[in-house]
Parts: C-alpha cells; structure tokens; sequence
C-alpha cells in the first residue's frame, strides 16, 4: 500500500493511497482514512478546544492534565489534531496492527512523542481500564457496541459518531431496533429520527452509570450523526437527563406529530387531528440536541483556528444555533406535494408563520426543513395561502 502526505488544519499525516480502482471502498485500505470526514474533524477541534477551556476555568482540574482518547484512530488524525491544535494530552487507539504502527509514525512526524500515546487494544477493553476527561468514538458503522465502555470511562465530554444512519432514521427497521433499543420512523424527518435515536441511546447507556447528559452540539451531516454530550455525574442529573426521554407521535394521514414524555407512557392510538391510526417512535431523545452559548463559543474557535472547512463548520453550527427546541421539523416541499401546491422560499414560509403569530425556524437538516409550533393544519392554511 502506498501513502502520502496530506495536511488538515496544522497536522500532518501519512494517509494511504487507495488503488485506481471504483470498485475499492476507502474502508477497505489497511489503514483507514476518509477525507469527506474533514469537516466533522475541523467542527471536533474547536469543540473540543471550547470545551477544554470550560474545563480549565474550573480550578479543581488545574491540577491534572486533560486526557482525551480516540478509541479508532486508524491513521490517528483525529487524535493528532487534538493534541497538536488543542493542546492537551491523546491517546490514539487502534487495534490494527498497520494502523498502530501508523498512528506511531504520524506521532513521529509531527513531534509530538510527549502529549500523545499509541495504543494497540480492543476500544472496550481500554475504556474499560482507564478514565478519560474526553472520550471519542467514532468508529465505522454503529457506535452502540461501545457507548457502555465509553460512558464508563468517560468524565466530562463524550462525542459520537454513528454513520449506520439506515438502522437509525428507520429504512432498516429490525436492525435500529436490535442495535438501540428503540423504534426509529423512516419518515420525512428521519435524519432528525436518527439523532434523537442515538441521543436516546447515550443517555440510557450514561444512566447506567450514574450519569446525566447535557448535549452541546449535534449534527447529521450526509451519511453521519455527530453529537457532543457534557457528562454529568451523579443520581440527580441522571434522573434529570433521563426526564427528556420519550416517544414522538406520527401521523402518516395527516403529518400530525407530537411528543410524550417519559418511558412508561399511555398514548392514544388515534390522531387527533384527522382521527387516522398513529405511528409511535421510542424512547428517544425530546430535549435540546445543543447549547446556544457553547456554539457561540465553537463558532469563535473556528475563526481562529486555520481550517480548511471553516466556512461550512460555521454556517452549519450557526444554523443549529438558531434552530427552535421543537422535536421533528417539517419539510416544506414533503407539505406541498400533499396540497398540490408549489413551494415558496423557505424564509417567505418562516416569515409567513411569525407573522401569524407562531415561533418558527429553519433547520440544519436540509433546505427545505423547518420547525414551528404551529399545528399542522395552520401550517397548511399559510402554504396553501402563499401559493395563491
């Protein structure tokens, strides 16, 4: 296998060339690497560093280095980026042995023998063994085998990556159910479906250690979920963070959806719009899925960090920014196939809606997404008006 050189933000690191050939996916290669995952890395260096600056303002933890781990580091840029453009110390794991002895040389090149280590384990086994400030699992396919270990391990940031986005929105049904414990909906908002699914997971899996969540940010970005979770530790936030847990209401009729809180819950099987038999999607996640204050401050991160994703990161962080705490958007064109109408912009549609008095917003899911506490059939009389 040959490698090359590439460069993401200030790090350098020997990547392998795949063969000329379309047939041969990026995963296959002895070490893997995927360059479309860039801005996912460029938005985890300014979390990360306006995480770690959180921390450092809490004088207990003056006194002990920040360590972070990336459990699957393949060529270890993860990591490396970390350690070389935040600032603290990482751990890279990997249990291939190419990628173990690549991780070492990228070490090597970047000089940075003191504030990273290699590691050549099973994820589960090292976060099992060892506590770490940050844990970071980003594996390829499902991350649910190892949210245990990393919420074992994990004492104040978890970020996770889940690119089996077919289980998680509902196109692969039985599998979402086996791998999370939940009932995903293949519906319009199914990318929204996904992340409260594997927000749900976490929290679950935290709880089971005495651990409440508090999600900063979270993103679905193509073919990945992407979520930031501030650990809390203790019964109390454990049974607070488990009070966002539910089930959301679809109505495949009408496009009525609503939410139930709680894990042991009456719902009625009847929409109360039009009448027509529910679909039900649970438990999952009905909270926030991020902290406006703390993307003010990733946002600031990112304009003093050199990316090369940097104009994407930040509209796409500024967009979940913006976004309203309302559980599953509406598509506005899903809306106007079903009236017969033609869609206007997507801002006339936003304005239209504050203009009638209702909150509304757009969405970082899609162009045609958005969010309003307008019920639906209010949300078609504004359509249907626009269009005429």
């Amino acid at each position: 296998m040959m490698y090359k050189t590439i460069v993401e933000g200030t790090t350098k690191v020997l990547v392998p060339v795949p063969p000329q050939d379309a047939a041969f996916p990026p995963s296959a290669a002895p070490v893997f690497y995927n360059p479309e995952m860039e801005l996912n890395r460029d938005i985890n260096v300014a979390v990360t560093a306006a995480f770690v600056k959180r921390l450092l303002s809490r004088k207990e933890l003056l006194r002990e280095e920040i360590r972070y781990v990336d459990a699957f580091s393949a060529s270890g840029i993860r990591g490396l980026r970390i350690a070389g453009e935040v600032g603290i110390h990482a751990t890279m794991n990997d249990w291939n042995s190419d990628a173990f002895e690549t991780i070492k040389e990228n070490i090597k090149i970047n000089g940075l023998e003191e504030r990273t280590l290699a590691t050549r384990k099973n994820a589960n086994v090292l976060l099992h063994e060892q506590k770490f400030h940050i844990v970071d699992i980003d594996p390829f396919g499902t991350p649910s085998p190892f949210l245990d270990a990393a919420s074992a391990s994990v004492k104040n940031l978890l970020s996770v990556t889940a690119t089996d986005t077919a289980p998680l929105c509902g196109a692969h049904l039985r599998a979402g159910i086996r791998k999370y414990a939940a009932v995903p909906l293949n519906t319009e908002y199914h990318s929204e479906m996904g992340l409260r699914v594997l927000l749900g997971a976490c929290a679950r899996e935290l709880a089971k250690h005495e651990k409440g969540m508090l999600p900063l940010i979270s993103h679905v970005t193509r073919h990945y979920v992407r979520t930031y979770l501030k650990v809390l530790p203790g019964t109390k936030h454990t049974d607070k963070t488990l009070e966002s847990m539910g089930f959301s209401i679809h109505c495949p009729t009408c496009g009525f959806r609503g939410s139930v809180y709680g894990l042991a819950v009456h719902i009625k099987n009847d929409c109360p719009v039009c009448g027509s038999f529910t679909q039900i999607a649970g438990p999952l996640w009905l909270g926030p899925f991020r902290e406006r204050a703390f993307c003010d401050e990733v946002i600031s991160e990112l304009e003093v960090h050199p990316l090369n994703t940097k104009d994407k990161a930040k509209k796409l962080i500024t967009f979940c920014r913006d976004e309203l705490d309302i559980p599953m958007f509406y598509d506005q064109h899903v809306i106007c196939k079903e009236l017969g109408v033609s869609a206007t912009g997507i801002e006339t549609l936003i304005e239209a809606l504050k203009a009638h008095g209702f909150e509304a917003s757009r969405t970082h899911f899609s162009g045609t997404s958005f969010r309003t506490n307008a019920p639906i059939t209010e949300i078609k009389k504004i359509i249907r008006a626009l269009s005429e």
